[in-house]
Formats: structure tokens, C-alpha cells, sequence
């Protein structure tokens, strides 16, 4: 998620800054408050894109209902909008999280942790930090207590934000083309490519599956410097990582580069027996071929180990993620395997890791080009945290998990990380070396199913990657995905409809029913793990320096009032944590709350 902003038509992981120049108000600062309002209240300008314009036109007229002067500062697009942010000209903004590894610690720990990495407010706590590594290593029973502590704070003790809704995850598809059951829609997980399939199966190789996406500029296709709405998707079906989630948020082997995983007693290390049987795929004019390079455990290890390192790269985005990551090694000694205990059981490593595969581990291998599975030899990497932490696993479910070729990332990034120069050097991932154009120079190695070949203003265009799991139910059904760049959502429902595209990914809710009436469409939805809120501005603006005046807007929002405009297909929300802890905290309107906190502020001034 992952973090962010969005629409309420797309919510997904965002609030990037990168590539983003800071603008002053005069630049692109729009004004269109027209309403008298009581000299009672506070200044308090809300920034927000146009595609939020509903939820930013609710709000308003309820904060202007309870005596503030609003200034709405509406911006045209994602890129104005975080440059707005950047230079900090707003009190509140409507901001949102979806939590993509199903875990609640990734639903704070970068988002309201002091330094995290996207800690837009920015908060600085300690209580909360501290809260928010104890309920990290507890087990679920433990932690929901503690996340009940946490969001108290967060919310109604310092009203560091003021949570909007939760949102419904949706999708439509033309089910005259693609098999329903081929397309899934999974509660964290973003949409599995490989898996779509034509009805007419001889298209496969013919015909290009045609998806959207609302975002044409993307933050990075390395996997560690992204974590939004423009390239999650992108990103997580072009590397495989250790492990996946199932569409309801468990952890899973299932389509990763693991046959097996298994935690230690103590809950602080984690072993994984990996695959041989996915290969790198790289560009060749603009064609994907088979590199030969097997993707293999010198990969992980030097993956997770730049995942976990603020200083691998310049504008590292995802490092708070991997933080708890103290150490990524290849198992070669198979008397560890069959001495160490599996947690909360008396089975060995060894026997969880051989369940379910053909040959025994019979010798592991040092070199990823030594790895023979069918002979029993494999490729284990052991993950060792900082403390136990069972959420690890999740994060390495996410996409900036996903495992870069060491050779080839290697030969790419060559400049001082400390001196890098944006101007003259180019990392690896930079969406200018995919861009048709004069900086067109594709470098990228994909180890997922599909690779990004190039893309321009309008689409995107990707191609399988010939190496990975061929011959197995894995294998990518579709050679050729593009995805189709329509920031307007009317306009991608209307593309829908026409035939232009084939899955249209956050539909809105009020359109729901125009789908559902639609013969040859299917709407797949559920409740997702997205929240809106209002992110307050801690830096040297009014709502910075006042408790009272953060809760006065607090109790200003009627999260009712803003369900009832998506036919009450969203639902009432807390923090980013409600989808998944259900902390028995509610926030309600309350307008003799607000008056007794407006009436705190002015006497304080």
C-alpha cells in the first residue's frame, strides 16, 4: 500500500514523492471556496486531487457547517497533488493505506513510526513507536490489546489523523472473454497475472490480455524503491518473492520461489527450500527472451539484504518494511536442517521443508548453478530477525521482496549511493530506460511471470517470461498484458464496456449497479484492507502546534454522512488498522466535542 493517497475510486498503495518538484501555492494552488462561513472557527485549507472530489466536497461542507473557514485546494492529478504535499501547503489531506501483506504492522509501522518511510505527517511519538514494536512481536492473540492502546492515541488521545471509511476492494471483468474463475481478486494480494486465461484458449498466444491502471508515471521498477498505486501491480508480477498470500491473506508457498518454508522454535529464524525451476527473463528489441540465469538463493540473499538497508540505494523506499531483517544466508550444513526444532512442534526443519515434494532433501547446494531437485539436492536460505517476529513473513510476501538478479542489478547500479547524481546517474528500475523515447535502454531482468517491455503516455506492454516454471500449472497462460494507462474512472468503465480493455481494477461503488445490469460483465468484490482518512500537518501550520483544533476537525467528520454517497458500500473505520484488528473503538460526530475543542484552541491562542 504501500504509502499514500488515492481516490476513493482507487484505493492502493501511495503518497510518493519521488520525482516530484516541490510547487508553491501560486503554482498550482486552486481556490474554489465560495461559501460564507461564522468568524468563530479556524483557517484550515484541505488539499486533495479532483478524483477525490466527493469525499473533499462532504467534508468541507461539514467542517464549514461547524465554523471553519476551508480552503480547498484541489489539485488535478497525483503528481501536483504530493508536490503540494512536499511543500507542505495544506492543514489536512485526504490521504489513504491499504495494507497489501495482510498484517497489521504494516498498517503503522511506516505510516506512524518516527523516521518511517512514509511518515508524510510527520509524527514523531515515542509512545506510539513503542506500541508499535510490542504488538510486532506478539501473536495475534496478544496484540489486539495493544493495538487497541495504539490506536486510541493515534486517534481520539493526539488526533494525529481522522479516519474516513473503509473501502470495498472491486473489480469488473468481461466474462465473454476471460474465464471468471481465472481472474482473482484477493483481499492484499494484487491481481495474479498468470493465472488470467482467454475462453477462447487459442487466443493465448495470439491476442493481448488488456488491463488499466489510472497512474502513466511510475515511481521505480526496482522493487525496493516503489511502494504505490503505479507500480505494486507492475512490480509484484514482475518478481517472484519467497512466499505469496492467498486471496484471503494466509501465508503460502503457492507461486513463489519457496516449495517449502518453515519457523524455527523462537520464532527468529526462517528457512525456505527454494525452486530451481524459474529463470531470469531480459529484453531483446523489445522481446522477451530466456536469460539461462536461474534465479537462485545468491539472488535472495543480496535482495532482502539491499530490501533492508536504507543506504543500497538513493530514495530507498520500502526499508522500514525489512527493518526487523537482521540476517540472509544459504544453509549449507544439512545436520542444521535435521537439529533445529520447527516452532510450537516437535518436527524437525528438515521434515516441514520435505513435505510435499518429490525427491528428499538429499544435499543442498551452495550455487544456485549446483541446485538438481529432481535429485534431492536444493538451494535453502535462512532469514534470521532481529527479534522474533512472525509478521516477517508477510513483508516478504510484498513486493519489494521481490528478488532482482544480483548480476545484473550489480552491473547497473555503479555510482557512490551517497553522491548520486540524478542528473547523470541512472539506477536500475528508472522508468526513463522503458520509455519510448531517447532514453529508451531496457536493463530490466524480470524473475516473476511477465516482464515490462516499454511503455509510453497511453499503455504499458508486457510479455511472459519464457523461464518461469514452464511446463507447470504456473506458467503464464497469456504471452502478451497491456495495461492501458485512463486516469479518468468514468472513462475506464467506458472502456470496459466497449471491449478496449478486459478487467477494469476499483470500480467505483456507484457504479456498481451499471455493472451488475451490464449482460456481459461480472463484478467481483470484498472488503478490503484500505482505509481513507485525513492526514493532519505536523509542521509549522496551526493544526501543528494545537491538540484541541486536530480534534475539533476529529469530531467534525460524520463518517455516515460520507458512506451514505457510495450507497453505504464503504464502511465506518478507526485507523488503518480496522480491516484488520477490530479494536472495539468507534469514531463518531460528536458537534459538542467540537465546540469544547474550538473553544480550547481560541483561548489559547
Amino acid at each position: 500500500m504501500n504509502k499514500k493517497v488515492v481516490s476513493a475510486l482507487f484505493l492502493s498503495t501511495l503518497l510518493v514523492l519521488g520525482g516530484c518538484e516541490i510547487a508553491t501555492k501560486k503554482d498550482v494552488v486552486k481556490d474554489v471556496t465560495k461559501e460564507p462561513v461564522t468568524s468563530k472557527g479556524a483557517d484550515i485549507e484541505l488539499l486533495t486531487m479532483s478524483s477525490n472530489e466527493t469525499d473533499a466536497n462532504v467534508i468541507r461542507d461539514q467542517l464549514t457547517k461547524s465554523g471553519f473557514r476551508v480552503k480547498l485546494n484541489m489539485q488535478p492529478d497525483f503528481g501536483s497533488y504530493t508536490a503540494q504535499q512536499k511543500a507542505g501547503n495544506y492543514d489536512i489531506a485526504i490521504s489513504s493505506w491499504t495494507t497489501v501483506t495482510g498484517n497489521p504492522d504494516y498498517a503503522v509501522r511506516s505510516l506512524f513510526k518516527t523516521g518511517g518511510d512514509y511518515n508524510k505527517g510527520p509524527i514523531s511519538d515515542p509512545e506510539l513507536d513503542n506500541l508499535i514494536d510490542t504488538a510486532g512481536s506478539q501473536t495475534p492473540e496478544q496484540y489486539k490489546e495493544t493495538y487497541k492502546k495504539l490506536e486510541q492515541r493515534l486517534v481520539f488521545d493526539k488526533a494525529y489523523i481522522a479516519p474516513l471509511y473503509v473501502s470495498l476492494k472491486s473489480q469488473a471483468l468481461n466474462k465473454n472473454v476471460l474465464k471468471e474463475s481465472s481472474v482473482r481478486l484477493s483481499k492484499s494480494r494484487s491481481m495474479v497475472w498468470e493465472a488470467i486465461d482467454f475462453v477462447d484458449e487459442s487466443k493465448r498466444d495470439k491476442e493481448p490480455l488488456i488491463l488499466q491502471q489510472s497512474n502513466p508515471s511510475l515511481t521505480s521498477l526496482d522493487p525496493i524503491k516503489g511502494n504505490d498505486g503505479s507500480i505494486n501491480m507492475l512490480n509484484t508480477n514482475m518478481y517472484v518473492r519467497l512466499v505469496n498470500l492467498t486471496d484471503d491473506d494466509q501465508i503460502t508457498a503457492e507461486g513463489a520461489l519457496s516449495h517449502n518454508f518453515a519457523i524455527a522454535d523462537g520464532n527468529s529464524e526462517y528457512y525456505f527450500l527454494l525452486r530451481d525451476d524459474i529463470t531470469f527473463a531480459k529484453m531483446k528489441e523489445k522481446t522477451a527472451v530466456d536469460s539461462l540465469e536461474r534465479v537462485g538463493a545468491e539472488d535472495v540473499v543480496f535482495s532482502l539484504s539491499r530490501a533492508k538497508n536504507k543506504d543500497s540505494v538513493p530514495d530507498h523506499r520500502t526499508y522500514s518494511l525489512h527493518e526487523h531483517i537482521q540476517n540472509v544466508e544459504i544453509v549449507t550444513d544439512l545436520n542444521e536442517l535435521s537439529s533445529v526444532k520447527q516452532s510450537g512442534s516437535s518436527s524437525t526443519i528438515k521434515e516441514a521443508l520435505e513435505k510435499g515434494v518429490k525427491a528428499p532433501i538429499s544435499g543442498l547446494a551452495g550455487s544456485k548453478e549446483e541446485a538438481n531437485n529432481q535429485a534431492g539436492k536444493y538451494q535453502i536460505v535462512k532469514v534470521t530477525t532481529t527479534k522474533p517476529f512472525p509478521q516477517v513473513l508477510n513483508y516478504l510476501a510484498h513486493q519489494s521482496a521481490g528478488i532482482v538478479s544480483k548480476k545484473q542489478v550489480e552491473s547497473i547500479n555503479t555510482f557512490d549511493v551517497a553522491t548520486y547524481d540524478v542528473n547523470k546517474d541512472v539506477s536500475y528500475g528508472d522508468q526513463a530506460t522503458v520509455t519510448e523515447g531517447a532514453t529508451y535502454n531496457n536493463t530490466l531482468t524480470a524473475s516473476g511471470p511477465y516482464i515490462l517491455s516499454y511503455k509510453n503516455d497511453y499503455e504499458a506492454v508486457f510479455y511472459k517470461n519464457p523461464g518461469y516454471r514452464k511446463g507447470s500449472e504456473f506458467e503464464p497462460k497469456i504471452s502478451k498484458i497491456v495495461v492501458r494507462f485512463i486516469k479518468d474512472a468514468d472513462s475506464a468503465l467506458s472502456a470496459l464496456r466497449s471491449g478496449e480493455i478486459h478487467v477494469y481494477y476499483g470500480v467505483s461503488e456507484t457504479k456498481f449497479d451499471l455493472v451488475n445490469n451490464d449482460s456481459k460483465l461480472k463484478l467481483q468484490t470484498l472488503e478490503s484492507n484500505g482505509v481513507a482518512y485525513l492526514l493532519f500537518n505536523l509542521n509549522n501550520r496551526e493544526v501543528s502546534k494545537s491538540e484541541d483544533l486536530r480534534k475539533a476537525i476529529l469530531y467534525t467528520i460524520n463518517q455516515d454522512e460520507l458512506i451514505k454517497t457510495y450507497n453505504d458500500h464503504k464502511f465506518k473505520a478507526v485507523s488503518t488498522l480496522t480491516p484488520l484488528v477490530k479494536t472495539g473503538l468507534e469514531q463518531k460526530a460528536d458537534p459538542n466535542k467540537v465546540q469544547e475543542f474550538l473553544k480550547k484552541y481560541t483561548e489559547s491562542k
